[in-house]
């Protein structure tokens, strides 16, 4: 137990560190595109800073991914590091960015959350209550198998992780890609031809963010960590 608390703390600063890093590089860019503050729509970014940023999301995983997997022992633990890894880093980026620009005024403020494949969009605090049910996630299962290392998440359980994952995603892209739907453009994202739809994107301004969804996501994910604590006890009791 000692050496699994000493793991969580070094990835705990690692991540710290990673989400302040993230944040200074992104007051950066907001400097540069925008001065007045960031707001929607969005400012026209040319093509060769749009492939850079997207990279620099695509890098940002890797270098999750590379962590979880030294910090865990086996393919749950390393799933479990990613899971608090990439919460905890989340959270510092927003911290970060509100100490050194005060920014975003509220936990409603919209945001930018990912570009690839294309944007997901929402409130600040729907990442915020994703990452803080990744944490919960993460170390009720790194806890969990240190008591007992034969414990495994069962099938159904990681269907409904991942079920959860992509309502919670379905939820963060909804309002954009109903707009593609609306004009008729949601078959230029596979398409050479994207200037119609580049012109949308930097004329979007988001309206709507489907909380239904999203709180149903979140609900599911809760639902298998009160099934997995649930085989905890028992596996107490029999023990």
């Amino acid at each position: 137990m000692k050496t699994l608390k000493k793991t969580i703390l070094l990835t705990l600063v690692f991540s710290i560190a990673m989400g302040m890093l993230e944040a200074i590089v992104v007051v950066y860019l907001r400097q540069i595109y925008y001065p007045s503050g960031f707001k929607f729509p969005l400012e026209v970014i040319p093509d060769s800073i749009l492939s850079v940023e997207a990279l620099r999301e695509l890098c940002t995983l890797v270098i999750l991914v590379s962590i979880a997997v030294i910090a865990g022992k086996n393919k749950l633990q390393s799933f479990s590091y990613f899971l608090f890894c990439f919460a905890v880093w989340d959270i510092t980026y927003y911290t970060g960015l509100k100490l050194i620009l005060n920014w975003p005024a509220s936990f409603f403020t919209w945001d930018i959350l990912f570009l690839v494949p294309f944007p997901w969009i929402g409130p600040v605090a729907a990442p915020i209550i994703s990452s803080l049910s990744m944490i919960i996630l993460s170390l009720t299962l790194l806890f969990i198998q240190k008591r007992f290392e034969s414990f495994k998440v069962k099938i159904i359980e990681w269907l409904m992780i991942y079920f959860g994952a992509v309502l919670i995603f379905i939820s963060f892209i909804w309002d954009y890609i109903s707009l593609l739907v609306s004009k008729n453009l949601i078959t230029k994202i596979f398409s050479a031809d994207k200037s119609r739809l580049e012109n949308l994107t930097f004329n979007y301004v988001p309206g709507y963010f489907n909380w239904g969804i999203f709180i149903l996501g979140i609900f599911v994910i809760y639902l298998v960590i009160y099934l997995i604590v649930k085989r905890y006890i028992l596996f107490k009791k029999m023990s």
